[in-house]
């Protein structure tokens, strides 16, 4: 599994746009769902800091991602032009992949 983590500050009064776009029914769910190998979209909010928002993107692998935003990268720009009408910052956190678990033979 393959997660894409990204950190967003939404400007004042722009809150509900965002959660409608960025959200797990919105415009970005929406275009990942196009690939059989997305699995979902989170948007977790902090309450503590308002403006605050982070995405969490899964897939079934960095690949299967970095090819889907290879084969769809002017619809991507697009929406990522338009996210910025909402936000003051946005910022990769960075991509994981989920480590296997070991267990301890001795």
């Amino acid at each position: 599994m393959f997660l894409a983590l990204w950190e967003y500050e939404v400007k004042s009064g722009c809150e509900e746009r965002f959660e409608s776009a960025y959200g797990p029914g919105g415009d970005w769910a929406r275009l990942f769902r196009s690939d059989s190998n997305y699995r979902e979209t989170r948007l977790l909010g902090d309450p503590f800091r308002p403006a605050i928002y982070l995405t969490l993107d899964f897939w079934n692998s960095r690949e299967a991602y970095e090819q889907f935003m290879t084969a769809h990268q002017g619809e991507y720009e697009m929406l990522d032009a338009a996210g910025e009408e909402l936000t003051n910052k946005e910022r990769r956190i960075g991509w994981y992949e989920l480590v296997a678990s070991r267990t301890d033979a001795g």
